[in-house]
Parts: C-alpha cells; structure tokens; sequence
C-alpha cells in the first residue's frame, strides 16, 4: 500500500504516543515468543474508511494485517473487517492505534452516507470543510468519499473563497474583481454572501461559485431563483441531517457541512482474538 508521507509520520506520531515507553502490561503478561491472531469486527453497522492505516499500524510492528472488506463497504454489525496475525505483544500494542484509525475514519465516512442518502436524487452535492482534525486532513477527507460525499477546498491554496472578512475589507463586487485580475485562471473564484442584496454584486463581478452561508430556506430560495444558474450555488450554516433534504430541494448544487469532520462520533469496531495466529 502507498500512504502519503504526512500519513506515514502520524502513524508514528500515533505508534510513539501510545507505545514508545513499551507496553507494561503485555510485557508483565505475555512470553515474549508468544503469537496470536484475531479479527476487527463491526460492533455496528457502518461504513469503512482507514482499512490501508489500520493494516499499516500493525505492519509497522511485524504483524500481517488482511482485510475482509474494502473502504466505502457498509458493512453489517458483526461483519468481520480484518485479520491480523503476529507477535502477540504487537498485536495488542498496535491494537489501539489501529483501532483509533478505523474508527475515527470510519465514523467520517458513515456519517457522510448518511447526509448523501438524505440529498439522493436532488442534484445537490454534500461536501466537506476544512473544518478537520489537525495533521487528519487527507485522511479525513479522503474518509468524506468513501461515505460518498465530495471534498472542498484541501487547503487554502486550492481554490479563492472570499469569506465575510475578505468583503469587509474590498466589499463583494471589489473583492471578486480583485481576485479575478491577481489570481491564477485556474483557480475558481467562490464568494460568501450572507443577504440577498449581495448576489447582484457577485454576479457583476462574475464569480464562478456563490456561497450562501447562514440564510433561511426561504432565502436560499429566493437566492437560487435569482442567480438562475448564472453561477453555481452553496449553501452552508448549522446544517443537519433533518434540514439537509429540505435544503437540497432548493435547487442549490452544493450543501457544505462542516459536521462531516469535525463532529462525527467514532464508530464501535473492536480487536477480537482467537488464539490463531
């Protein structure tokens, strides 16, 4: 497996936190030549995300790690996710790590079908923030995939989004025009606008995305009716599993939900071992 070497160096930020004085307990217990082996199993139904860093913890500590499933499965509670097997004391000391991963990421990825059920058929996207866990990000975002939504921005050099502090300074029009004569062409130019009133103002300036943040559904409507597909429209602001469906049939193309990261409950998966190994 190839993992990014950000990714690489959390796992041995993670390895060191939790293992880098030994594992008194296992070393109090277990003969050192002792092997074991067992399986990660779903205590839940969820959706997978991290199975490649989960399997790479354990590879870390010379153990083999093989997975049952793939990332963007949903799986059924008592679904069998993993095998790992090795060095009992490395199976249990990469245990928790492991597990930390997988459920972290795998809680992204289930509340993230979650949303993307809740929008089917609308035409709407659900996307993501850089609202993540700091040193997370391409895990967390590759995890809002997997559950079937999209990513936003992946930092800020990804793409021009003018948020409310931007037009206080140079104010909508000015700012979007600023950003179209000094930015790369590549780069889409995206806007916030928190009234109605701004909307004309963006679309003077021609701003490819309009980003509606904190409006009722009645003025996303109103919102939507006026730009009229002269720009593609976002909405964002405290949305939740039971607005989102309402939110979508507005017609808007994207619903961003900072949630997706930066609130999703880790999922319930445990190490379960057999005595194989």
């Amino acid at each position: 497996m190839t993992l990014p070497p950000a990714v690489e160096r959390l796992i041995d930020l993670a390895l060191d936190e939790d293992l880098g004085r030994g594992d008194a307990t296992s070393e109090a217990l277990v003969d050192a030549g002792a092997r074991a082996g067992g399986a990660i199993v779903a205590k839940q139904a969820l959706v997978l995300s991290g199975l490649d860093v989960a399997a790479r913890v354990f590879e870390r500590l010379e153990c083999r790690a093989t997975a049952q499933a793939s990332d963007g499965d949903a799986v059924k509670k008592g679904a069998l996710v993993m095998r790992v097997e090795g060095p009992a004391r490395a199976v249990l000391g990469g245990e928790r790590t492991a597990l930390n991963f997988l459920q972290r990421l795998s809680g992204v990825a289930t509340l993230t079908r979650a949303y993307a059920d809740a929008v089917a058929g609308t035409g709407a996207k659900v996307a993501d923030t850089r609202k993540t866990t700091p040193g997370w990000r391409w895990l967390e975002k590759r995890a809002v995939r997997h559950g079937g939504g999209s990513n936003h921005r992946a930092d800020l050099a990804s793409g021009i989004l003018i948020k409310d502090n931007h037009v206080a300074l140079y104010g909508v029009r000015g700012a979007v025009e600023r950003a179209r004569k000094t930015a790369a062409h590549s780069l889409r130019v995206e806007v916030e606008v928190t009234r109605i009133d701004q909307i004309d103002e963006a679309l003077a300036a021609r701003a490819d995305v309009i980003l509606l943040d904190n409006m009722t559904r009645d003025q996303i409507t109103q919102s939507v009716a006026k730009i009229a597909k002269r720009a593609i429209v976002e909405v964002s602001g405290g949305v939740t599993l039971e607005t989102i469906r309402s939110l979508a049939e507005t017609g808007v193309d994207i619903i961003s939900v900072g949630r997706l990261t930066h609130s999703a409950p880790a999922v319930d998966l445990s190490l379960e071992l057999d005595g194989s190994g």
